[in-house]
């Protein structure tokens, strides 16, 4: 493909100079355009859309009308206005200072004689590569700008499904939850009572995360202390009579990532439904769950002040809440004890704030 050649526009009222330039700059590749004042300069230069473009003006300083810096002025002025090189005869370097402020790409001192057309061409070549340059640094910002907002744009779209498909999952677990409910409700045998309960118990915990996530203006964290008020909200309306009404929560504001916040809910599912089968015997008492920060550790805690070790065995248990209980620990990398030194029934889980690196497994199996 044969390169365009490019145009200079050389604005002067001296036309022996410009014949002189045009003969020196058309030898070394150029096409030469000459204005003989800046009023003519400035409507060529409006006028290249139409008539070809300008690539480069050398403009002289000293000219009837306008003169070179009211020129430039204008020119600077003109949208996508091609580079200017200005040209004069004066010594005066504070001239020079002066068109460049006002934008031109070079300067040089011009002599009568066109021995000065090298240094122009010189001139005209570097402002060429300048302007390219800047296009094409512009073209680059452009394009980082325009992938931003594409991104933002995939971002807020991303958001928006994740937003969606939380709000319809924890639509049909609660869906799922009130149906094993009513199928509770309306069991004859007690087995399958608990059964049903139990299950809802599960699957309201795994729908309050989906609800919190919907809710939330952070899509990656469950703010726990919020997650597991209204999760024991859910115990206590669910619960038959009044053996939840002292079920309390002592919880601080710590954020996880949505996946350790249901075992955790599912954990304290389990453990409260177990202390509100187990522990009182006789009607309902003290459920207490706190989760606590220490260092890098989380500390979960379900405490009751009932029977503790001396609890009768059920012989229709069937241990599912046990190995639930330990298959979410596991997922937390969780270590669950159960503390001597309570008389009632306390059961602590420690677990890191942040998962831990892969391969480090520091969980202790339940017991």
């Amino acid at each position: 493909m044969n390169q365009r050649t490019p145009t200079l526009l050389y604005i002067d009222d001296d036309s022996a100079l410009a014949r002189l330039v045009d003969r020196g700059l058309t030898r070394r590749g150029y096409r030469v355009i000459h204005a003989a004042s800046g009023e003519e300069g400035l409507e060529r230069i409006r006028r290249a859309g139409a008539e070809g473009g300008i690539d480069v003006v050398a403009l002289d300083q000293y000219m009837p009308g306008l003169d070179g810096l009211e020129t430039l002025e204008q020119i600077m002025a003109i949208p996508d206005a091609p580079p200017v090189v200005f040209v004069t005869a004066s010594q005066d370097s504070s001239i020079a200072v002066t068109a460049l402020k006002a934008g031109a790409a070079d300067y040089l001192v011009k002599d009568v004689q066109g021995d000065f057309i090298p240094l122009l061409h010189v001139a005209a070549e570097g402002a060429l590569r300048q302007a390219e340059l800047q296009r094409a640094r512009e073209e680059a910002e452009a394009e980082v700008h325009a992938s931003r907002d594409r991104y933002a744009a995939l971002a807020a779209e991303r958001e928006l499904l994740l937003r969606e498909v939380n709000h319809r999952v924890g639509n049909s677990l609660q869906i799922i939850a009130s149906l094993l409910h009513l199928q509770a409700s309306s069991a004859a045998q007690d087995e399958v009572k608990a059964a049903l309960t139990n299950a809802m118990g599960r699957v309201a915990a795994v729908a309050q995360v989906h609800r919190r996530l919907y809710t939330s203006q952070d899509l990656k964290s469950v703010v726990l202390n919020q997650y597991l008020d209204s999760l024991l909200e859910d115990l206590r309306r669910s619960a038959e009579g009044n053996r939840m009404s002292r079920l309390t929560l002592k919880a601080e504001p710590i954020e996880i990532d949505p996946d350790r916040a249901v075992a955790v809910g599912i954990i304290v599912n389990e453990l409260v439904m177990n202390a509100v089968k187990y522990a009182y015997p006789d009607g309902a008492g003290p459920i207490h769950v706190e989760l606590i920060s220490r260092g890098d550790d989380l500390l979960l805690s379900i405490t009751d002040d009932g029977v503790g070790d001396n609890v009768k065995a059920d012989p229709r248990s069937t241990g599912m809440g046990q190995r639930i209980v330990a298959a979410m620990a596991s997922k937390l990398d969780a270590s669950v004890e159960r503390d001597p030194a309570h008389s009632g029934t306390r059961i602590v889980l420690k677990f890191q704030r942040v998962p831990p690196a892969p391969g480090k497994n520091n969980h202790a199996a339940a017991g």
